[in-house]
């Protein structure tokens, strides 16, 4: 697709022409060195950060989960199988480098959407798309829109070949999320769809987008609420749509869950109640990138549906918990949602706690585990752990005017040894909402990560 950055993942040459053992590239004569990032998010909220901690350091590992089935990624799922890609494709376009013309027509291709409430007017749109007659291809050459539309072409052979009893609703469809089913069905691999589509989007050299499992099987997220309710699906837990409504997600109001969370967890394809409950394999890679990096980062956003899903997986705990002398930052969210009605910034840090301790691992998992079953199923590391909180995050930055965080919150933290909270400006979005500022919110990480933001807990 034409000359343009190493894609994400893509090893690069060290002084000598060697790749780094991180498969990053190292900084260039004369510039400061990049620290090395893991940042752990979802799809939407981090996604305002994420270009701006670019041009701070370059050097991001993104982990997202791969566990949503709403919007147009669930039509995906529901026809083609395989892991959701909507939030890995989100993350892809915000990092992606649109400095030149050609660049930036391909970030809009990627970024189209079909129209949203006409079907009909979707499929002959998606016709025009396929043709390589839309007006959306204007801007890029003829070998760029060939690799792009190759791709395009056989995610809609992959489409017919299902038949006309999964017929495929293409309303409010997204051209990206279109390439890379088509990507990933082709190389069946997962993996290699990102880093063709990190090609593709010219995501500068040095950032990782790294899905937390590296699957091409679908992954179907469960939550136990303390009433003991099993809410089968992401969307449902987080975001479910009116009964009747379609699968656009509304993420704006919400109704709470009926209880709150006590852990999410994977089933199985069909299952339907924890005995269906799987173990999938983290990605080694997102371990690689932890064992390397300066700072972890536990992004805002769906408490329950965006972090936890990646901090529960056997091994990102044990990883986490032994990184001595790096800045562990929880960035609070600024007003609840429906997975943390009238929680406390000290409920969300112990809930990000259990999570990675695997507090709540069911005792099947336990005694499966102490038969020593193979990774398929629930491994010797399936144990619990039992780290305290200040093991796995050191700093929170919490957002000026958020309503999450209250006065009690500062010495309730104090108590479980986390006593660095900074407070970052923040802006109005839509609904009257505060948001961070990317700009400071940035600068804030940049000086955690510095030291500059340490606070030692008193003497109790």
């Amino acid at each position: 697709p034409g000359p343009g950055p190493a894609p994400a993942g893509a090893g690069a040459a060290g002084p000598a022409g060697e790749p780094s053992p991180s498969g990053r590239a190292p900084p260039r004569r004369g510039e400061a060195p990049e620290p090395p990032l893991v940042v752990f998010s979802g799809g939407t909220a981090f996604n305002a950060v994420a270009p701006t901690l670019q041009t701070w350091t370059r050097r991001v590992a993104h982990v997202l989960p791969v566990s949503d089935d709403g919007g147009s990624t669930a039509e995906i799922v529901r026809v083609l199988g395989g892991p959701a890609v909507g939030d890995i494709r989100s993350r892809c376009l915000r990092l992606a480098d649109t400095a030149c013309a050609e660049s930036s027509a391909v970030d809009r291709l990627l970024a189209y959407r079909l129209p949203k409430h006409d079907g009909r007017a979707a499929k002959r749109e998606w016709a025009e798309i396929v043709d390589g007659d839309h007006p959306v291809w204007e801007g890029i050459s003829e070998p760029y829109k060939n690799t792009v539309r190759a791709f395009l072409v056989h995610f809609q052979s992959e489409i017919l070949r299902q038949g006309n009893e999964a017929r495929f609703n293409f309303a409010n469809g997204s051209v990206g999320n279109f390439f890379f089913a088509g990507a990933r069905t082709f190389f069946n691999s997962l993996e290699a769809a990102i880093f063709l589509f990190s090609r593709v989007a010219r995501i500068p050299e040095g950032s990782l987008v790294l899905p937390v499992v590296s699957t091409n099987e679908r992954l179907t997220l469960g939550a136990e609420l303390r009433d003991g309710t099993l809410v089968q699906g992401q969307n449902n837990i987080s975001h479910p749509a009116a009964a009747g409504a379609s699968t656009e997600v509304a993420k704006g109001a919400y109704e709470p869950l009926p209880s709150p969370v006590r852990r999410v967890f994977y089933l199985s394809q069909d299952g339907s109640n924890p005995q269906h409950e799987v173990w999938p394999d983290v990605n080694p890679s997102v371990l690689s990138e932890l064992r390397e990096c300066e700072a972890v980062v536990f992004g805002m956003g769906s408490l329950y549906t965006s972090l936890c899903p990646s901090l529960v997986l056997r091994g990102v705990g044990e990883t986490v918990a032994a990184l001595e002398d790096v800045p562990k930052v929880l960035v609070l969210n600024s007003w609840h949602d429906r997975e943390i009605h009238g929680y406390s910034a000290t409920q969300c840090v112990l809930a990000v706690r259990d999570s990675l301790n695997r507090s709540f691992s069911s005792r099947r998992a336990g005694a499966a585990g102490a038969a020593g079953e193979s990774q398929s199923g629930p491994g010797p590391s399936s144990a619990p752990l039992s780290h305290p909180a200040s093991q796995y995050i050191t700093h929170v930055v919490i957002p000026r005017g958020g309503s999450v965080f209250r006065g009690e919150d500062r010495a309730d933290l104090a108590r479980l040894g986390i006593c660095s909270i900074v407070e970052v400006e923040t802006e109005e979005s839509g609904g009257g909402r505060r948001v961070f500022a990317p700009e400071r919110l940035v600068a804030a990480l940049r000086s955690i990560v510095a030291g500059e933001r340490d606070e030692p807990c008193p003497p109790s």
